[in-house]
This record gives structure tokens, C-alpha cells and sequence, in this order.
């Protein structure tokens, strides 16, 4: 018999599934077009049913599963055609965001920056593959966001993040430069931990429009 959970033990494992889960169809460990099998997942994590269905609700909103009548959910494939959709949005947020956290960013903030400033800095060195490169370059991303101090802007962010982290894996084989993209983000980090809003901006939309090139070469 499943435990019965409170109220709040419930939501915390909805939210731990739903990140769980989230990332693990970002970074493509369930393949696009893959079918969504709630049981398999609720064993993989340790939850019951309800946590992991509470997730996909959240995650077929996000775009990242598709639910069909009569057929069942599935992983939403990656069109590439979707990029540029895509980049239209991030180009225009990212910025924001970047300069945003420049002039909100609390000390905590800054602190994480900084730290995975740090981090950036081994992102070129031998045996980093390419999977914790992303995990990386996910991570920056969200501290960022996060740094806004805009539960808005950072959800939005979040979830388009997501949609060109999928890109990104799905051609990261044909990438050349993949470290390289990564510790873009340096500079990127000091203008926002030094508050620099202007530059951090500039730099926000560069890495935007690098990426989106990046990737159209890579097809």
C-alpha cells in the first residue's frame, strides 16, 4: 500500500519529481518521441503516482511531453525548426535578465556567480565531457535567472532554456567548440557580479545569437 503523505511531503516530492524528470528529457536520457510510463518513472525516483503525474502535468505545459487520446504521453520530439522561434524570445529576455540580476543580484546571488565562475574556468580541461559541460552551462543559466529576483522572468526563462538545451544535445556531436560556448559565460558572470548591467546585456544577447549560429553551422 502506498504511504499516505501530507499536504507538504507531497508537494516536496511533486517538485523533486518534476525536476527529476524535467531534466532528464532537457538533457535527452529519455529520447524524443519516447514513451512516458508513469509507474517505470515513480520506481526509478522513489515516489508513488501522484508526485510523478502532478510533474508531467507541469512538464506537457513546458512543452517538453505530449499527450495524445487513446495513444499516451510520450517526450515531445526537437524540431529544429523551432529555433528560431526560440531564439526570437531569448534574445529579447536574455538580456533583460542578465542585466536585471546585475542590479537585484543579493549577496547569496553573487556568491553562487561567483562560484561557478570558478567552475567555468575547468571547463576547457581534459576528460569534461559533454554532459556535464550542459549540466554547467544549465546551471549558470538558472543562477542567473535566479538572480533577477523575478519569479516571472525566471520561470519564462527557465523553460525556453530548456527547449535550446535540447537543441544543443541533440547536435552536440557536430559541435566544435562546445568548452568554448560554455565559458563564454565568464565575462558574462562578471559583469553581472560586479553590477555592470550595460555589459552584462550585451553579453547576454551575444551568447544568444552565438549559440543560435552555432548550431545552424552544426546542421
Amino acid at each position: 500500500m502506498e504511504q499516505v503523505a501530507t499536504d507538504t511531503e507531497e508537494l516536496s516530492l511533486a517538485e523533486r519529481a518534476y525536476r527529476a524528470i524535467r531534466d532528464r528529457l532537457v538533457m535527452l536520457e529519455i529520447r524524443p518521441g519516447a514513451p512516458i510510463n508513469e509507474e517505470q518513472l515513480g520506481q526509478a525516483l522513489g515516489v508513488g503516482r501522484t508526485p510523478v503525474r502532478e510533474a508531467l502535468k507541469r512538464l506537457q505545459y513546458e512543452r517538453l511531453i505530449t499527450t495524445y487520446p487513446r495513444r499516451g504521453t510520450f517526450a515531445t520530439e526537437v524540431n529544429i525548426t523551432d529555433l528560431a522561434h526560440i531564439s526570437e524570445v531569448r534574445q529579447e529576455l536574455e538580456p533583460l535578465a542578465a542585466a536585471q540580476a546585475a542590479r537585484r543580484a543579493t549577496a547569496g546571488d553573487r556568491a553562487n556567480l561567483t562560484a561557478l565562475r570558478r567552475e567555468l574556468g575547468t571547463a576547457g580541461a581534459p576528460g569534461r565531457d559533454a554532459a556535464e559541460l550542459m549540466h554547467l552551462d544549465l546551471q549558470v543559466h538558472r543562477a542567473i535567472y535566479t538572480a533577477t529576483r523575478n519569479p516571472y522572468l525566471e520561470d519564462t526563462l527557465v523553460r525556453y532554456d530548456n527547449l535550446a538545451t535540447r537543441i544543443w544535445c541533440l547536435f552536440v556531436d557536430r559541435l566544435s567548440d562546445m568548452a568554448g560556448h560554455v565559458e563564454e559565460h565568464g565575462p558574462l558572470i562578471e559583469a553581472i557580479v560586479s553590477g555592470d548591467a550595460d555589459t552584462a546585456a550585451r553579453l547576454a544577447r551575444s551568447h544568444v545569437e552565438g549559440f543560435e549560429q552555432a548550431i545552424r553551422e552544426a546542421i
